[in-house]
Order: C-alpha cells, then sequence, then structure tokens
C-alpha cells in the first residue's frame, strides 16, 4: 500500500496554530492534498489526547488509526532544554509511538520533567539523551528523531544548539536515533555533506500549524508498504529501507524561513560567504546575525556539493500549489478568494494536489487554467526556479518571472569557512 504521511503537525491546543486544528479540518484538507496519513501531534496534551482517544478506531491492533477516511498514527513534538558543557541546549524530537496506550504512558512518564499542560507542544527539563533513554524503558518501537534538524532555533544540529554531530546530542544513545527531520530549509543533498549522517534515514514532513494545504503536507515521507502498521512503519525508518520510503517530497531549502543567514528586523539576508565577512554582525544594528541552515551545513561539511550516497532515498522537490498560483500571478499574498478559486479548480479536475503538482501535464493544465500557471508548476516540477532566500524567520519566495539560471558551487571546495 503507498502511504503519503505527513507525521509532524500540531492541535489547536499548540501556540500559534490554528483554533480549526482538528481532526476533522485535517482529515478533509489531507485528501485535497492527496495524503492518506498522518500524525495526530500533540498527544501528550490531555485534552488532545481525550480528543483523540475518543474519535480515532485503532485498525486491528496495527497503531494504525481511522478516522473520517484518513489514517492515523500517534505522534507528538517535545522540547528539551538543559545545560551541557556549559551551554544552554534547546532541542526539538518529534515522536512517533506506536499507539495510544504506550502514548499513554509517556505522557504519566514525561510528566515528571515538565507541565505537559503549559504548552501542547511541552518543554522538558532533560537532555536528549535521557529523553531517549527514558522513553526506550517505556517501548523500544518509539521512534526518536531530532525534529527539523538544521533550523537555527531548536534544530539538534542548528546554530543555537550548537552540537556539531548527532552524536554530541545524543550521546550513547544516539544508536536508537534511526533518522532526522529535513526541515523546510534543508534538502537531503545538503545531509549528504555530512558523512556522519549517512547512518541515518532522512525524512521530510511539514511541522504544520495550520491545517490548509500551503501548510499541512508542504513537506511528506511516502512509503510501499507491505502491511499497514505501525510496524511496518518503524522497520522502514529504522532499516533505512528503499524499497519501503519511495521517496519525501521536500520544499526548496530557500523557501525556509533559515535558509540564510540574516537579521529579520533590519531586513538582512546574506549569503553565508557575505556573513563570515562580516563575522556574522548585522551591518545596520550590529547586532549578531542568526546562522542560517546554509552556513551551518557548510561549517559541518566534509563532502563536496553534488555527492550522493549509494544507498540515498530519492526525493522530490515542490511547492505548495496555493503559493504557486500566487506568486506566479504575482498576488504575493496568502488568503486571496482570486488564488483560492483558481487553487481550487485544479484540484476539481485533477482529484488532489499532488496530481497537479507531479503529474498532469502541461497541455491538461492548460484546459483548467492559463499558461502562466501551468508554466510556473511545471517549472517547480522540473527544479527550473530561483528564489529570494529566507532568512530569520522570514519565507522566501519563487521569482518565476526571472529567467532561471541554475546556481553552482555555492561554496568553494575547501573546508575552511574562514578561506572567504
Amino acid at each position: 500500500m503507498k502511504v503519503f504521511l505527513d507525521a509532524h503537525l500540531h492541535s489547536k491546543y499548540s501556540r500559534a496554530t490554528s483554533k480549526n486544528m482538528d481532526l476533522e479540518h485535517l482529515a478533509i484538507f489531507a485528501k485535497l492534498k492527496g495524503m492518506n496519513m498522518l500524525g495526530t501531534g500533540d498527544i501528550t496534551f490531555d485534552a488532545w489526547f481525550k480528543e483523540v482517544k475518543s474519535k480515532l478506531k485503532e485498525i486491528n491492533d496495527t497503531g494504525i488509526y481511522e478516522y473520517k477516511g484518513i489514517n492515523w498514527i500517534i505522534t507528538a513534538e517535545v522540547n528539551t532544554v538543559y545545560v551541557q558543557e556549559n551551554k544552554v541546549r534547546k532541542v526539538h524530537h518529534l515522536l512517533l509511538i506506536p499507539n495510544l496506550e504506550v502514548a499513554d504512558q509517556i505522557k504519566e512518564t514525561l510528566a515528571k520533567f515538565g507541565n505537559l499542560s503549559a504548552d501542547a507542544r511541552p518543554t522538558l527539563k532533560m537532555t536528549s539523551s535521557h529523553l531517549v533513554e527514558v522513553l526506550r524503558e517505556i517501548s523500544e518501537k518509539i521512534l526518536i528523531i531530532p525534529a527539523h534538524c538544521w533550523t537555527s532555533h531548536f534544530g539538534a544540529l542548528g546554530a543555537f544548539s550548537d552540537f556539531n554531530s548527532l552524536e554530541e546530542c545524543y550521546q550513547e544513545e544516539v544508536k536508537h536515533v534511526y533518522a532526522l527531520e529535513t526541515g523546510m530549509s534543508s534538502d537531503p543533498l545538503m545531509n549528504f555533506r555530512v558523512s556522519s549522517l549517512d547512518k541515518f534515514t532522512l525524512v521530510s514532513f511539514s511541522d504544520a500549524h495550520s491545517f490548509w494545504p500551503w501548510r499541512c503536507g508542504r513537506e511528506q515521507t511516502v512509503f510501499d508498504l507491505k502491511e499497514l502498521s505501525f510496524e511496518e512503519i518503524f522497520r522502514a525508518i529504522k532499516n533505512k529501507d528503499k524499497d519501503r520510503i519511495l521517496y519525501t517530497i521536500e520544499t526548496p531549502p530557500p523557501y525556509g524561513r533559515y535558509y540564510y543567514t540574516g537579521h529579520r528586523a533590519c531586513g538582512i539576508s546574506l549569503h553565508p560567504k557575505d556573513a563570515i565577512k562580516l563575522n556574522n554582525i548585522c551591518p545596520k544594528c550590529g547586532k549578531k546575525l542568526t546562522i542560517g541552515v546554509l552556513q551551518r551545513v557548510e561549517e559541518l561539511a566534509d563532502r563536496q556539493e553534488g555527492f550522493v550516497p549509494k544507498d540515498a532515498i530519492p526525493f522530490k522537490t515542490l511547492l505548495p500549489l496555493y503559493e504557486i498560483i500566487s506568486f506566479a500571478w504575482g498576488a504575493g499574498e496568502l488568503y486571496s478568494k482570486k488564488v483560492l478559486q483558481e487553487h481550487d479548480k485544479l484540484i476539481e479536475k485533477f482529484g488532489n494536489e499532488l496530481n497537479v503538482l507531479l503529474n498532469v501535464q502541461k497541455e491538461e493544465l492548460l484546459k483548467v487554467t492559463n499558461e502562466k500557471i501551468a508554466d510556473a508548476i511545471i517549472k517547480v516540477r522540473e527544479g527550473r526556479v530561483n528564489y529570494k532566500p529566507g532568512a530569520d524567520g522570514q519565507y522566501g519566495s519563487p521569482l518565476f518571472n526571472e529567467k532561471f539560471v541554475e546556481e553552482k558551487a555555492k561554496f568553494s571546495t575547501q573546508k575552511s569557512l574562514t578561506d572567504f
């Protein structure tokens, strides 16, 4: 069975999240997107746990649940905050959980380390390695995945967490960490440059705070499962099984909010080589710049750009359909009625968003939409779009009206950044 899974979501109980981020809305828009499985998210929050338990029905003791025509797995994200080597570390971890019974045990255990009712993504006073150790005492089938691994804030390899490897982050428990989430500002090609990450399965999920299809499902992992069960997903990820994990769907890294190094308050967004020349100091206000993902990858890279491991899982790079339409038209804004009507017209004709983005040929698109939008969809599909890069929490944007120029080596091949 082919499974399109977005396992990293939040509920209406998380901070900065839509009040309609509930099971009903998620199910409706997952179908429009073309997904058939979602993570519940936020399962450590009591009110959400009770709602999920009352509505989801487990399918034959498989750890897969059904509601409103969508399959669900039990998930959560937690934040560990601690001091290691005299530095404050803040790391987000995505948890994929075998079933609700195990989730209930997790709630009971993690309540000893933080207030689970303060936020649906709880903050825990424990180290990353201790988190893994504690969870494995509950079940060895819990998947602990460093969330948005490279993101400047809260990513295990991000600038503010300041770990130079997942071994530093998870220490002796790293052998029980089988995967990392690439996050919006990195893709597999960027991760391939760091040889110490070869042992980990690269997964991609959206970290959605809204049910709208330009948020939920913008990143996914696509499986081909022998049977529909949590065990199958667990084994596929643990074993980096290319027969079971077909590909990931990634947003273009420059579209992500932390790709370049920058200072949002001053409108500064810099390629790493330019940031380094400024000693990572904002040229306008003199404050420290937020080190972006591209710069962090280069700091840790021990391979040239373009290297692909033999066992690499394929990936596809896409933008949400709504944003393709918006930027192609020059609207540049969300929640436009005109854009939404065009978006819905394409989905109604071709079944779901992923089909539009991945499969429908240009001549078929032109029967439903105009040349500008059809051309933009094909350009994204073929990777022929340049971007204004995102930085310091600000999304990047596609430049459909500019001639495509393929970026060659962003850095020269030397290992030292100080050579710039």
